[in-house]
């Protein structure tokens, strides 16, 4: 299990404020990239100075500034300093580790989610911390490396589709939150597929490669729980929060997304009942399957039994000669037939008699 969490041990005893970077490590280089826009016109770019950002600060467009790696706290703290973030929320961005959660800051919201990805082509699934930072007129989101779930809303930016550029920056997170929630109705799809093939599988013909993705589906189903349970409470919180920085007719995107969020969590429910449910059942099969190997070996034993007495009785050597009740068989002329005969009708009678009983 020790694998599947993050190691912490590493920020332990810090001074409140230190950013140390806890989660996988990386070697590739920070990227920021910007888009700013408005109803009239849209800007795109990608930065290499993080002074750069200073001149996105402002309330005539809305800029979102997305920053992919937290890896290197100094370009962390830099954009920190830049948009006046408190330097505990720094931290927290570069600890991965943290649960989904917001919190209220003067001037801008704090707002922490779990993305979670299939990548391709390999399959696997991705887990990564996703950190938001709502001010006047910006929006910071921090991801761990390149690479995640918010492609449509870039291209409903460049197109000008819906009403993403006529609204404000607490729209935009409202679209990036709703990614987020969205593609873990594409995870648990893919994850019920494969938990439907291996219940196929299992009453069929359970194998040891089955059981195995019965853990893995159950792992991921943990992880999933543990990622959309706390995302109730924090979308609940938007949708109660009386803040600025929050319009009130982005309230009912955000009551979509809660409901959208209820459904996930209804699903995941009922996918971790199909994982314990079909690991009961493996295991049922099993010892099913042992019992009838068991039921047959008792059979055949129960059949020899009489057998190996006769074959035993027939086996020792006693004299004839010496006296006649000494296997007065062994002189006459049928004497092995014979054995055989009580033999062949002690065994018929005994399948006989497990056959009316049904044992086999």
């Amino acid at each position: 299990m020790a694998r599947y969490i993050k190691k912490a041990s590493k920020a332990a005893g810090q001074v409140p404020g230190t950013l140390v970077h806890v989660g996988k490590e990386h070697s590739a280089s920070v990227k920021i990239s910007v888009m700013d826009y408005n109803e009239e016109r849209f800007e795109e770019m990608e930065i290499k100075d993080v002074s750069e950002t200073k001149r996105f600060i402002k309330d005539s467009s809305v800029s979102w500034i997305n920053i992919d790696g937290v890896h290197d706290t100094d370009i962390i703290e830099k954009i920190g300093d830049m948009f006046g973030i408190h330097p505990l929320v720094l931290e927290d961005i570069v600890n991965t580790t943290q649960r989904p959660k917001m919190e209220e800051h003067d001037g801008y919201l704090y707002l922490v989610l779990k993305m979670i990805r299939r990548e391709e082509p390999s399959g696997d699934t991705i887990y990564e911390q996703v950190s938001l930072i709502l001010g006047k007129g910006f929006v910071l989101s921090f991801q761990e490396k390149e690479g995640d779930v918010f492609e449509p809303v870039r291209d409903r930016i460049r197109r000008d589709k819906g009403r993403i550029r006529k609204k404000k920056a607490d729209y935009l997170v409202y679209s990036l939150i709703d990614a987020v929630v969205d593609n873990y109705f594409v995870i648990l799809e893919r994850l019920g597929e494969e938990m439907e093939k291996v219940e196929e599988n299992i009453t069929a013909d359970p194998t040891s490669d089955d059981l195995k993705i019965i853990h893995r589906s159950k792992r991921e189903v943990i992880s999933l729980r543990r990622s959309v349970w706390p995302l109730r409470e924090v979308i609940g919180a938007l949708i109660r929060e009386d803040d600025a920085l929050i319009n009130k007719d982005t309230g009912i995107f955000f009551r979509d997304v809660y409901d959208h969020t209820i459904q996930v969590i209804d699903t995941v429910e009922a996918l971790r009942d199909t994982a314990s449910g079909m690991l009961d059942i493996y295991l049922s099969i099993i010892s099913n399957k042992m019992n009838e190997v068991m039921k047959v070996l008792t059979i055949i034993a129960t059949i020899f039994i009489p057998l190996t007495f006769v074959a035993g009785i027939y086996g020792m050597n006693f004299n004839p000669e010496t006296s006649r009740f000494n296997m007065p068989e062994l002189n006459w002329p049928y004497g092995y037939l014979f054995a055989w005969a009580i033999m062949l009708t002690v065994g018929g009678l005994m399948l006989r008699y497990f056959r009316k009983k049904k044992w086999m």
